[in-house]
C-alpha cells in the first residue's frame, strides 16, 4: 500500500492539502494584523525574533512528545539547507519592505508561485499540465493589474523583494522533498533556525516591551507556529505544482483583513484583479477536470 502522502494526484490528498492551505493563510492574515498594529512600536526584526521565540516555547511540549523523531532526522543536512534558504528569503523580504512600498512587496510575493511551479518541474520532476500553467500565468496577469507595474523602477529593493522570491520558493521545494521528514521536526528546525538568526540583529535595535502588548505579541508566536504547521502539512500532503497556484488566493484574505482592521479600501483595480486570479484558477482547474473525466471513460467500439 502507498503511502497517502505522497499520493499526489488524489483526489482525496489534493483536498486535504487545499485544506491545510487555507488553513495556513487564514492563521497567517491574523498574524499580519497584530503584526501590521505593532509595527508602528517594534523594529520588525523585533517582531521576528519574538514570534519565533514565543514559538519555540508553544512547541516544547511536542518536542518532549516525538523526542525520538528529534534524535533520529532523516535528512538533518537538507533541514538546514531549507532553514538558510528561508533565512536569506525572510531577509531580502525585510530589506525590500525599507526600501519599496509595502503594497508592491506584498505583490511582487505573489510571482514565487511561478517560481514554484518551475522549480518544482526541474527539481521533483513533477508534471504540470499546459492548462494549469495557462491558470497560473493569467493569475499573475491578475496580480499585475492588482499593483500597476508601469510605476517600478529596478532599484536594491526590487532585487532583494526578487532574491527573497527564489529563496522563499526553493524552500517551499525542499519542504516538499522532506515530505518523508516528521512535521515537528521540521517545525523545531525553522523555528530554532529563525529564532537565532535574529537574536543578534533584535537585540541591537530592540524596543522594551509594554506589558499591555504582550497579549498581542503572543498571539503573533502562537498564529505564525500553527499557520507552519499547516503549511507543511499541505506541502507535504499535495504535490507544489498543484498547491502554488491557491497561493494566489491570499489576496483575498489580505484585502479582506485590510478593510475589516485598518478601513483600508482597495482601489476598483484590485478587485478586478482579484477576479481574473479567482477565474484563472478555479477555470483551469475545472477544465483540467473535464478533461481528465473524458480521458478515463471507457470507448464503446
Amino acid at each position: 500500500m502507498s503511502d497517502p502522502r505522497q499520493d499526489d494526484g488524489g483526489q482525496g490528498s489534493a483536498r486535504s492539502g487545499l485544506a491545510w492551505l487555507l488553513a495556513d493563510m487564514t492563521l497567517v492574515t491574523g498574524m499580519t494584523v497584530l503584526v501590521k498594529a505593532s509595527a508602528s512600536t517594534y523594529p520588525a526584526v523585533q517582531l521576528v525574533f519574538i514570534r519565533a521565540a514565543i514559538g519555540l516555547v508553544f512547541i516544547l511540549p511536542l518536542m518532549w512528545r516525538h523526542r525520538q523523531h528529534l534524535r533520529d532526522v532523516r535528512h538533518p543536512w537538507r533541514n538546514i539547507s531549507r532553514i538558510a534558504c528561508n533565512a536569506v528569503a525572510l531577509s531580502s523580504n525585510f530589506i525590500a519592505i525599507g526600501l519599496l512600498p509595502l503594497a508592491t512587496v506584498n505583490a511582487m510575493g505573489f510571482s514565487r508561485p511561478l517560481v514554484t511551479m518551475a522549480l518544482a518541474v526541474l527539481l521533483l520532476y513533477e508534471t504540470v499540465s499546459k492548462l494549469r500553467w495557462a491558470g497560473a500565468a493569467i493569475a499573475f496577469l491578475g496580480v499585475l493589474v492588482i499593483v500597476s507595474p508601469s510605476s517600478i523602477v529596478w532599484n536594491l529593493g526590487l532585487a532583494a523583494i526578487l532574491a527573497s522570491v527564489v529563496f522563499g520558493a526553493l524552500a517551499t521545494i525542499q519542504t516538499r522533498m522532506l515530505r518523508e521528514e516528521n512535521t515537528t521536526v521540521m517545525m523545531v528546525f525553522y523555528t530554532i533556525g529563525l529564532a537565532v538568526l535574529t537574536a543578534l540583529p533584535a537585540y541591537l535595535v530592540w524596543v522594551p516591551v509594554e506589558p499591555q502588548d504582550w497579549g498581542s505579541l503572543l498571539m503573533i508566536g502562537m498564529l505564525a507556529q500553527a499557520g507552519q504547521y499547516c503549511w507543511l502539512r499541505a506541502y507535504q500532503s499535495t504535490s507544489a505544482s498543484l498547491l502554488a497556484p491557491i497561493g494566489y488566493l491570499s489576496v483575498v484574505f489580505s484585502a479582506a483583513a485590510g478593510f475589516l482592521f485598518f478601513a483600508e479600501i482597495p482601489e476598483p483595480q484590485v478587485f478586478i484583479g482579484v477576479v481574473v486570479i479567482l477565474v484563472a484558477l478555479q477555470g483551469s482547474l475545472f477544465l483540467e477536470r473535464r478533461i481528465a473525466k473524458k480521458a478515463s471513460r471507457p470507448t464503446i467500439e
